[in-house]
């Protein structure tokens, strides 16, 4: 059980990184949970700042 929980968490973390590296508002998290939704920000939070720092490009 913790490895699917894990791995759900791996996924909104990954899903998050990549609205924030497409330029995607922090707005449209698809989470309800506090789990999820606070792993998909961590992501979307590390996709902008590599975006700003010019680590990716559209």
């Amino acid at each position: 059980m913790k490895r699917q929980k894990r791995d759900r968490l791996d996924r909104a973390f990954s899903k998050g990184f990549q609205a924030g590296v497409g330029g995607r508002s922090k707005e449209l998290c698809p989470y309800a949970s506090l789990d999820s939704r606070s792993q998909w920000l961590g992501g979307w939070r590390e996709g902008v700042d590599g975006r700003i720092n010019g680590m990716f490009s559209k």
